[in-house]
């Protein structure tokens, strides 16, 4: 059995910043992991953008806190804030397709911010 492809989206930037776009056609789950290293203060704002042509972004709805969905249901954002040396693990819906995908970050005063999918 074949485990997921890893893409990084990020690679441990320094600053706010604009991810390339990352084919993705046939991609039927997609799973990503937020990191934010190096904090003294501030905190690093996470975004997924996607596309059905690979020209026109929009902002995705991810979806976090996956031991409380049994309870609560699982929680969406569009946006994923670290504010300490930390990962957090997001997922997108299992009918979403897409053609792209990127990653964005916003960066509040400093940070080392990386971003890897995961997509089977």
């Amino acid at each position: 059995m074949q485990g997921p492809k890893q893409i990084v989206l990020l690679d441990d930037v320094t600053a706010t910043t604009t991810g390339g776009a990352v084919n993705v056609e046939n991609a039927k789950k997609f799973t990503v992991v937020f990191t934010r290293t190096n904090h003294s203060s501030g905190s690093s704002a996470f975004s997924l953008l996607g596309s059905m042509d690979g020209v026109t972004f929009v902002t995705l709805m991810m979806i976090r806190n996956l031991a409380n969905a049994i309870s609560e249901g699982p929680t969406r954002v569009t946006t994923e804030t670290l504010s300490s040396n930390t990962s957090v693990m997001v997922f997108l819906d299992e009918f979403v397709a897409l053609k792209a995908i990127r990653c964005d970050v916003t960066e509040t005063t400093d940070g080392t911010h990386r971003a890897v999918l995961f997509i089977n």
